[in-house]
């Protein structure tokens, strides 16, 4: 089997994207990232803009959380989408932290102001503590590293974004097997 993580900013699509593309394969599993967040009751360090090392130690926690979920789900013959918001220097880290080979990334990555619209219709309030949608989305191209494929969604619905993903499948590969 393989894995493929789809990241992006907040309001990018990553979720919808992802249970798409889960969907349309005949044997996956959807790793949500940010299920294992929200597993932390008590003496959550929210990332912010001047994250604290508390924070940073949180996220890293859940991205070796969500490795492990992807590589069992892998090794039990299913292909793991995972699904989280990895930007910078953390996405070249947890594709070392994921063993499931290949690996794939798909990065979407509609305009900011896509999002913001995006997000101003979901029920859901995704930025607070200081992040806006421009914001990330300067650290999403200025300090992600050019891994596995990626793609302007801003003109696309889920399910045309999950075909591209189909259809272009081996560009998003950053490590075969």
């Amino acid at each position: 089997m393989s894995a493929v993580v789809i990241t992006g900013i907040m309001a990018s699509g990553k979720s919808t994207v992802a249970q798409r593309l889960a969907e349309r394969l005949p044997r996956a599993a959807h790793v949500r990232g940010d299920a294992f967040r929200r597993m932390v009751v008590s003496g959550r360090a929210e990332m912010t803009p001047e994250p604290s090392e508390e924070a940073l130690h949180q996220l890293r926690l859940r991205h070796r959380l969500t490795a492990a979920a992807a590589d069992l789900y892998a090794e039990a013959g299913f292909t793991s989408v995972v699904q989280d918001i990895v930007l910078g220097a953390e996405l070249e880290l947890l594709t070392t932290l994921i063993r499931t080979r290949p690996l794939h990334v798909v990065v979407l990555a509609p305009r900011p102001e896509v999002v913001a619209a995006r997000e101003r219709g979901r029920a859901k309030i995704g930025y607070a503590g200081g992040w806006t949608p421009a914001m990330l989305d300067d650290v999403l191209r200025r300090e992600t590293p050019r891994l596995g494929l990626w793609l302007d969604t801003s003109e696309q619905t889920p399910d045309e974004t999950a075909e591209e993903i189909i259809t272009r499948w081996d560009e998003a590969i950053i490590v075969k097997s």
